[in-house]
């Protein structure tokens, strides 16, 4: 007994010690790589609007302001990337127009898209090229008119993400952004509505915060039933069934039902009884 004790009390001291060497070097990285990304993240700020007046340049090279892409009725999906990235950005340019792909919306028709460079130094030369590139990937007719890539200098960068409360830092040691990855989507006039974190955007989720940020003007009366019974949860980062609306809404469906089979059961009386008035009063026959 007392040698298994001492066996067990030596392995602890070689894992302690051996932790102890490694931790400080350790500490360090870790406490570099925090201080490096510190403040990188989204201020949620849902209900503010983004400054209209912001001037960018558009693939062709033409000024525009972003108030030109608010008509008050589209919603806005706002992707905020910059095109030198060496990974994060080209995946969710990836994961978005697979989403775009999957559904059944078209930019330019039902929202539209603005994909907007955070990184001053990027040319709207190299966002044509990007353009391009994903509309090619997307390959549906007409999204040409819907999805627009900007660039612009750093003030007005700066302005637009504050706008939408999205955090980004250089990292002068790795020579690239520290930056969230998530979807914005806006009101047709320019509201922040709705987040979404992550590579790809779910379908449903999807459809489900352009609905939302319309407020009701796109989608069918089937999705305001489905944006009623689910709300978004930031914690869970999708939209979750909510109780409480789920068993309104069961409560309306069922007075529906029952309604509509007393509508039913009732014509189909007061069909019997004018065939019967119609027929006349029956007499038995005389012998």
């Amino acid at each position: 007994m007392p040698i298994r004790r001492n066996l067990l009390f030596g392995v602890l001291a070689v894992l302690l010690i051996g932790g102890g060497v490694a931790n400080p070097a350790d500490a360090q990285r870790t406490g570099q790589q925090r201080a490096e990304y510190e403040g990188v993240g989204i201020d949620r700020k849902h209900g503010d609007t983004v400054p209209h007046d912001l001037t960018f340049t558009d693939h062709t090279g033409a000024e525009v302001t972003l108030g030109e892409y608010f008509d008050g009725d589209r919603p806005v999906l706002l992707n905020l990337v910059y095109h030198d990235c060496p990974m994060l950005c080209g995946l969710l340019l990836n994961g978005v127009t697979t989403t775009m792909g999957n559904l059944d919306w078209t930019p330019g028709d039902e929202y539209t898209v603005l994909t907007v460079s955070f990184n001053p130094r990027e040319s709207h030369e190299l966002a044509a090229e990007q353009r391009e590139r994903y509309l090619n990937q997307l390959d549906r007719p007409g999204a040409s008119d819907g999805w627009h890539f900007l660039t612009g200098d750093a003030e007005n960068i700066d302005a637009l993400t504050d706008a939408v409360g999205f955090n980004l830092r250089w990292i002068e040691s790795k020579q690239e952004y520290a930056h969230p990855t998530t979807y914005v989507f806006l009101s047709g006039n320019g509201m922040v509505s709705q987040y979404i974190h992550g590579m790809e955007l779910p379908r449903s989720d999807t459809r489900k915060a352009l609905v939302e940020a319309s407020d009701g003007q796109v989608g069918s009366p089937v999705d305001l039933v489905l944006l009623y019974c689910f709300q978004f949860d930031p914690n869970e980062n999708t939209y979750t069934a909510d109780a409480f609306n789920l068993m309104k809404a069961a409560s309306v469906l069922t007075v529906l039902v029952l309604g509509g089979m007393l509508y039913v059961f009732w014509r189909r009386e007061s069909e019997q009884l004018n065939d019967q008035l119609s027929e006349g009063p029956s007499f038995p026959p005389q012998t």
